[in-house]
């Protein structure tokens, strides 16, 4: 689950942060000078929407890195590290993508993630519980199902979804925004972009945010059956479907930082309400899926 949590945090406090800067700068002001000018601010919603689902995709990496304490694999000095990159090495060759950077994390948890701006630009890791508590067939799919991610491109198509999103709620925000404030002038000359305004837009770009999250936890199941379906043909059908009957046999909930929960192998279990917050589908599900190839 990691990933696509830790990206929709990043992305949720870089869109606040460029909004309070819009306001000290005063470009929602200008915006708002004759009165509520649409195109402005699509485009201006546009910019900074675009702008800061863009710089979540370039810090992923680092930031990946740095909330989970992984160290990038420099030089193997054993043999589970230099099966980790070999293996690595010749999925990423077989679906056409650059080497990306191997990496270890101290997690007792059995998981595993991708991340990167492109294709030829990743990170792929796995905890040390993985490699403890999973054959090494099994931690082949794995790495299968986390290279099939970024074969996929599914980190790009992400941010282009969420920069898509981000846009939207700026917008919307805005509006409502000022509409408040001039309902809260009470006839007074106010077009629109006073403290009511600034108030409401905020908390909104907030509750919106969060809500076009949920849009963002739905591609992430979706493209769960993707890339199982690309370990399978990376590593095997037959091991892909035993390394997620063996996390279904563990089914510990992920302990993974909420922020990177997006593209780890397990992403744990849910029912009910609770699985619209989930990246991942039931493990069931992606087994019978996995099965029912031809």
């Amino acid at each position: 689950m990691k990933r696509i949590f830790l990206f929709v945090v990043t992305n949720l406090a870089v869109v606040l942060l460029l909004g309070i800067v819009a306001r000290l700068l005063g470009v929602d002001r200008y915006l708002y000078q004759s009165g509520l000018n649409l195109p402005s601010l699509l485009v201006f919603a546009a910019i900074f929407g675009m702008g800061g689902s863009i710089v979540s995709l370039l810090m992923s990496k680092s930031i990946a890195r740095m909330s989970v304490g992984a160290q990038v694999i420099q030089n193997p000095g054993s043999q589970t590290e230099r099966w980790l990159v070999d293996t690595v090495r010749r999925q990423a060759q077989a679906a056409g993508i650059g080497m990306p950077e191997v990496a270890i994390y101290d997690s007792p948890e059995p998981n595993a993630f991708a991340t990167g701006a492109s294709r030829n630009s990743a990170l792929v890791a796995v905890s040390s519980g993985l490699l403890q508590q999973m054959s090494a067939d099994e931690a082949e799919a794995v790495l299968g199902h986390e290279v099939s991610h970024v074969a996929n491109g599914d980190m790009v198509t992400l941010s282009l979804l969420q920069g898509v999103l981000n846009t939207f709620v700026i917008v919307l925000s805005r509006i409502v925004g000022s509409v408040v404030d001039q309902g809260l002038a009470r006839g007074q000359d106010n077009r629109g972009s006073g403290i009511g305004y600034y108030l409401t837009s905020m908390v909104l770009e907030l509750l919106f945010g969060l809500l076009a999250s949920l849009i963002v936890m739905w591609f992430s199941r979706h493209r769960e059956f993707h890339a199982d379906a690309g370990g399978a043909r990376l590593a095997g059908r037959g091991k892909m479907i035993a390394a997620l009957e063996r996390l279904q046999q563990l089914h510990e909930p992920s302990r993974l930082p909420s922020q990177m929960a997006a593209f780890g192998i397990n992403g744990g279990l849910a029912q009910g309400l609770r699985k619209l917050l989930t990246t991942h589908p039931p493990l069931e599900e992606r087994i019978a899926a996995l099965r029912q190839q031809t």
